[in-house]
């Protein structure tokens, strides 16, 4: 048996409960991991809310049909299937699991060709464990659909978040001008991660600028196309992690007629090759110590209830780990 955070229906934080359940079988291909740490994010949030509604189409349109939540982990390998060759017992990793769910547990079935990747030397595993919801959403989506290049203008709305963080080193890594949106006590931090200069949106609108940037990359889904539009390069992109009615009329638009586009990509459900290469990517990053990690706060599993409630403020900076060991 095993301690993992449940939820049988959708609503507000304190529907999760920590309970007992069996520990899951493994299969001849896969790896069981006992969980150090795991994150709480947005997106868990938003699953266990089932909101917005495009959220039960994945999960149940009436109840949750996966029950334990969480996209990213990391952990200690425990058991190899007899078919298992990338992994020893006892190595340490970092994961995404394919559905996106499954980490807020002690322990974790994952195939030995999934997103499953070696911790960076340099960080330990309760670090490691923030590594994939920043990392594999800011990555594709500023490299392969921002097409980012040296000496763009960006601007990262959500700076100081768990994807925003990390979009302004990467952005930073690849050569751009980048501009970060957040609150003024914010401000040090995200200079710090290499923003050229920062905007406190309580103070002053970011989009007043005509033509200012080749990126508006929103990283917390604050913002709409039309209201950053006019601060768009000619052609000019505008990505976006959560789906809209607009967002997606607007990419059926410029796909047509070009000009400025709007993009919104489900990073998530990428093969999970291509995830465990950005993830190698990202691992080297961390090593040469180009790339770090921000933890702003750290709960222990019995209390992932708290960890949802602050998440869903909108006010943490960098990541929220779970502590999953030893619940």
């Amino acid at each position: 048996m095993m301690k993992a955070a449940i939820f049988t229906k959708y609503g507000p934080a304190d529907v999760l409960e920590v309970k007992d359940t069996p520990t899951p079988p493994f299969k001849d291909n896969e790896v069981l991991v006992r969980i150090h740490a795991t994150t709480v994010t947005p997106v868990d949030c938003s699953f266990r809310a089932g909101d917005p509604c495009i959220v039960r189409l994945y999960l149940g349109l009436l109840r949750p049909k996966k029950t334990v939540l969480g996209g990213e982990l990391a952990g200690i390998v425990t058991t190899v299937g007899k078919d298992v060759t990338r992994f020893s017992i006892g190595d340490q990793v970092f994961a995404a699991p394919a559905d996106g769910t499954g980490a807020h547990a002690e322990f974790i079935c994952l195939p030995d060709d999934g997103a499953v990747v070696p911790i960076p030397t340099n960080m330990s595993l309760q670090q490691a464990a923030t590594i994939c919801n920043g990392g594999l959403t800011a990555l594709p989506f500023l490299r392969d659909h921002g097409k980012i290049k040296r000496g763009d203008r960006v601007l990262i709305i959500g700076a100081s978040g768990s994807i925003g963080t990390v979009a302004v080193q990467l952005a930073k890594h690849f050569g751009a001008h980048v501009t970060g949106v957040c609150r003024a006590a914010k401000h040090e931090l995200v200079t710090s991660l290499g923003a050229d200069r920062v905007i406190d949106y309580t103070v002053r609108a970011y989009t007043t600028e005509r033509d200012a940037y080749d990126i508006v990359f929103d990283t917390v889904n604050k913002s709409s196309f039309a209201a950053v539009k006019p601060c768009l390069k000619k052609n000019g992109v505008y990505l976006v992690t959560a789906p809209s009615i607009a967002t997606l009329g607007r990419m059926a638009w410029s796909t047509i007629f070009g000009g400025k586009q709007a993009i919104m990509a489900a990073t998530g459900l990428r093969p999970a090759k291509d995830q465990a290469a950005d993830m190698r990517m990202l691992k080297n990053m961390f090593e040469a110590g180009t790339l770090r990690t921000i933890i702003d706060r750290t709960y222990p599993l019995s209390q992932i209830a708290a960890a949802h409630a602050y998440v869903e403020t909108a006010h943490k900076t960098g990541n929220v780990v779970i502590l999953v060991e030893g619940q």
